[in-house]
């Protein structure tokens, strides 16, 4: 136990000690006073160990930033439950974190506060998982536009259930315009099941209601398809004006009909019901 430089022992006081409790620098034990001390304990940075003081400290528990090891506070640790940004753990404390319930955005992990976090139930935009508050997320139950997934709220989601404009789903029932799936509410909506609710919807399987609708069983005007409610409709069985069907089981009913077994006038066709065929 000397008091200097470069001692070899325990409770040295000075610098390259080599022991424990030593106070200085370059001091290789435990419990040192200092920097680039190796051991637990130590306090100071760049020490090797758990439980430091400082920062670039190897270990659990160190206090500061860069530091490896678990319950590190500062930003750049590598363990879990450290607190500021750029650590790689759970339960850290800023941006840029890896790991779990990170607080911030550009987490990597679940639960994460910001945005740009990859996981789920995060907070914020652009992230990447299921039940995301913000725009941008890519999962279910997200809050914003521009996410992927399902339930999402807002807009150009690409997803089902969607509320907002321009979503993208193959199922529905999404709620806006411009979205693409069945079932959906608005106009502009592209669907193959049809049951979109609007106009200018697109869809073979019909039941459309709105105007200029493409498929079956449309309501509206301009209806291509089959038994459709409205004016100029192109099908069979279409209820209304200047319809363009080879009807087989029921008549037309309408004007200008070019059709058989049609009701009207002005129709073109066959057995025809009328004046003016």
């Amino acid at each position: 136990m000397g008091i200097g430089g470069l001692n070899s022992g325990n409770n040295n006081i000075g610098f390259g000690n080599s022991g424990d409790n030593n106070i200085g620098f370059f001091n290789s034990g435990n419990n040192n006073v200092g920097f680039f001390n190796s051991g637990n304990g130590n306090v100071g940075f760049g020490n090797s160990g758990a439980t430091n003081g400082g920062f670039w400290n190897a270990g659990g528990g160190n206090t500061g930033f860069g530091n490896a090891g678990f319950t590190n506070t500062g930003f750049g640790n590598a363990g879990d439950t450290n607190t500021g940004f750029g650590n790689a753990g759970r339960l850290n404390a800023g941006y840029g974190n890896a790991g779990i319930l990170n607080a911030g955005y550009g987490n990597a992990g679940n639960v994460n506060a910001g945005f740009g976090n990859a996981g789920i139930q995060n907070t914020g935009w652009e992230n990447s998982g299921t039940v995301n508050t913000g725009f941008g997320n890519a999962g279910m139950t997200n809050t914003g536009w521009g996410n992927s997934g399902n339930i999402n709220t807002g807009f150009l989601n690409s997803t089902n259930l969607s509320t907002g404009v321009g979503n993208l789903g193959s199922v529905g029932p999404n709620s806006g315009f411009g979205h693409t799936g069945a079932n959906n509410s608005g106009f502009f909506n592209t669907s193959t099941g049809g049951f979109n609710s609007g106009f200018f919807n697109a869809g073979v399987g019909g039941v459309n209601s709105g105007i200029n609708n493409s498929g079956a069983s449309n309501v509206g005007i301009n209806n291509s398809g089959f038994a459709n409610v409205g004016i100029g409709n192109t099908g069979a069985r279409n209820a209304g004006i200047a319809n363009s069907a080879p009807n087989i089981v029921i008549g037309t009913s309408g004007v200008a009909n070019s059709a058989t077994l049609s009701s009207g006038g002005f129709n073109t066709g066959t057995s025809l019901s009328g004046f003016f065929h």
